[in-house]
């Protein structure tokens, strides 16, 4: 269960900066070598797949996290990331605009990486610790 934990931190973070990469530097792509814009890289669907992706990766790993070293704080971190995520999705440039979207996309998923950096590291600590450990003889 340790690994799975840790690996699923592991992805969420990388899921996370993925989009923030994504929404920051496409964009400079896009200006610095134009003839990338005939790739699909600015689609809607990458980011439905992005957060089809960190969604349930998150809540798996942050509840794992929460389970054993009991800071739902954390989880609370999360959720608020997901749900800037879900909203720059639904509501869109349409209703945000694109810097509205970008925005808050950018801010959700660093409070994710945040989140299940915090949760990693707190996994980490909880595994060392032999204080609740029963010694055996």
């Amino acid at each position: 269960m340790k690994l799975l934990s840790t690996s699923l931190d592991k992805w969420a973070i990388s899921f996370s900066m993925l989009c923030v990469l994504h929404c920051l530097a496409v964009p400079l792509l896009l200006i610095l070598v134009p003839s990338m814009s005939v790739l699909p890289l600015e689609n809607e669907a990458f980011h439905i797949g992005m957060v089809i992706a960190v969604i349930p990766t998150s809540l798996f790993a942050l509840t794992l996290g929460c389970k054993k070293h009991k800071r739902k704080d954390l989880l609370a971190y999360g959720l608020v990331g997901l749900s800037l995520l879900v909203i720059a999705l639904a509501f869109g440039e349409s209703h945000l605009g694109e810097l509205g979207e970008k925005t808050l996309t950018v801010i959700g998923a660093l409070i994710i990486a945040a989140a299940h950096l915090r949760n990693f590291s707190l996994c980490q600590k909880a595994d060392a610790c032999k204080c609740g450990k029963a010694l055996v003889h």
